[in-house]
């Protein structure tokens, strides 16, 4: 097994390879003056089983066109089988048409993927999971759940948790976690006037005197999550947090949670977002490179990775 990675998430690729004892692969990416990328690997990579790691977080294009170059690379130094790691995967949100005349990207990405060389993919928390339906390669989408709870549980009392979903769309989300702790869960009921741009309307379920967590899968801007939490003190929420896999984070997303109602937000690794969080006052990061450790070394050892969830 080789283990690889670009330049998206060096801090996550370097945890995983101290997780699995294996150093990462010398590659040399530089980008020329008009913004071309080249891609050398100094290593022997012939008959090896190479997962490559890079998610394809902002800037969204490059971070790709650097995946799917490494792939090419590998593909002609003759690798035996490629696994695409991609803890964050971009133009997710973009999996059907929501108008005329607009793309499926998340589709097209996934052809480039496979197109390049890809032999299967893994990513962690898919925006929907009918995305791993766009590959014709084996795609395992893991779950940050688990990690969540184990955090939860360490750091609340979990007899007054209220797990909420942000939308309707997160429901089935938010019931996997709050199963897991034996907690209820309330629904923020919204609608987008336009892209970027939440309003919400009303919160289905009582969340008067209880510990409320809002548990999903992307924070861009923060401003759906500041609204949804004002809303739920406004309903008589003792206290709100947030559990967020990716942290997109966008522009001043950071400083918004900051001095919104939320008293504290917890995003995973899959973005390296040490930059923006230096000073945070009520953001915070959770690894999930033993997840991702862990599962890289089940499909190298052929074995179970939906054993990770039982």
């Amino acid at each position: 097994m080789k283990l690889m990675c670009g330049t998206a998430n060096k801090p996550l690729a370097k945890a995983i390879a101290d997780y699995l004892d294996a150093p990462l692969s010398n590659v040399e990416i530089e980008t020329f003056a008009d913004g071309e990328l080249f891609v050398r690997i100094d290593e022997n990579m012939r008959g090896e089983d190479v997962f490559l790691i890079q998610p394809t977080s902002k800037p969204a294009n490059d971070h790709l066109m650097e995946l799917l170059i490494c792939m090419d690379a590998l593909n002609r130094a003759s690798a035996r089988r490629i696994t695409a790691v991609i803890p964050y995967f971009g133009y997710a949100r973009q999996d059907r048409k929501t108008g005329g005349r607009t793309p499926i990207t998340a589709k097209l990405v996934a052809n480039l993927i496979a197109g390049a060389g890809a032999d299967r993919v893994l990513t962690l928390d898919l925006h929907a999971g009918q995305i791993q339906g766009f590959f014709d390669i084996p795609t395992d989408n893991l779950f940050a759940t688990p990690a969540m709870e184990t955090d939860i549980r360490m750091n609340y009392d979990t007899d007054n948790l209220m797990i909420v979903s942000p939308d309707v769309g997160g429901v089935v989300r938010a019931r996997a976690l709050a199963k897991r702790l034996g907690a209820d869960i309330a629904i923020v009921d919204k609608r987008r006037p336009h892209p970027g741009e939440a309003e919400v309307m009303n919160i289905i379920g009582d969340v008067d005197g209880r510990r409320c967590i809002i548990f999903d899968d992307i924070i861009d801007s923060g401003g759906t999550l500041c609204n949804a939490a004002a809303a739920l003190k406004e309903r008589g929420a003792t206290e709100v947090s947030a559990y967020i896999t990716h942290g997109v984070l966008s522009g001043k997303a950071v400083e918004r949670i900051g001095e919104s109602e939320m008293a504290e937000l917890v995003v995973t690794d899959s973005i390296d977002s040490n930059d923006k969080l230096v000073g945070a006052k009520n953001v915070r990061a959770l690894s999930v490179a033993p997840l991702l450790g862990e599962a890289i070394r089940r499909i190298a050892n052929d074995e179970s990775v939906s054993k990770l969830f039982d």
